[in-house]
């Protein structure tokens, strides 16, 4: 019983702190991208080394109104390593944008008339866009989905497709994360 007892009371000392634990956004994006401080991991952060990332987000959720966690998956990124002490400045964030998602990154007027709402997204992807962040669509998905890029949110690049536009980036040494 009494080694019962201690392993009950090291359990809930353990959850206890987790418990008090809470998520916090920012410095980099204040609104969005909300992460856990995770205190003296046994991998190291080289905090000194460029971080170069390419997430391919194609995926968009069902509700028009829902805010895509894909993309917002950048701005964890971005909030997480600074959180940790990588400077701003070793961090280069590129999306490249197709398929369903494509429809996450065009302007209220557009969305409120295809969907009847704002986009959910626009500020997020504009404070990621403030961040230094790169947001690429697809050529294939604008056209073959009706996103022209006159319609994108102003920084949009539009590139011939996703398939080119990660190849170069991989190329140029960004690392892909595919959710």
């Amino acid at each position: 019983m009494k080694y019962f007892l201690q392993a009950l009371f090291a359990i809930v000392i353990v959850q206890g702190a987790a418990w008090c634990q809470t998520k916090k956004a920012g410095p980099i994006i204040p609104d969005y991208g909300e992460v856990w401080s995770i205190d003296n991991p046994d991998y190291k952060i080289i905090k000194d080394m460029p971080l170069k990332v390419v997430f391919d987000i194609m995926n968009s959720p069902e509700d028009v109104s829902s805010l895509n966690k894909s993309i917002e998956t950048a701005a964890r990124f971005l909030n997480m390593h600074a959180q940790s002490g990588v400077a701003k400045e070793n961090m280069h964030v590129a999306l490249v944008v197709h398929n369903q998602a494509s429809k996450d990154i065009i302007i209220n007027s557009a969305y409120n008339e295809k969907y009847g709402t704002d986009n959910p997204n626009h500020d997020m992807v504009k404070q990621l866009m403030d961040a230094g962040v790169s947001f690429i669509l697809c050529g294939q998905s604008s056209l073959s989905r009706n996103f022209p890029i006159e319609e994108t949110i102003p920084g949009v690049q539009l590139s011939l497709s996703a398939m080119t536009a990660l190849i170069q980036l991989q190329n140029e040494g960004y690392r892909l994360i595919k959710f």
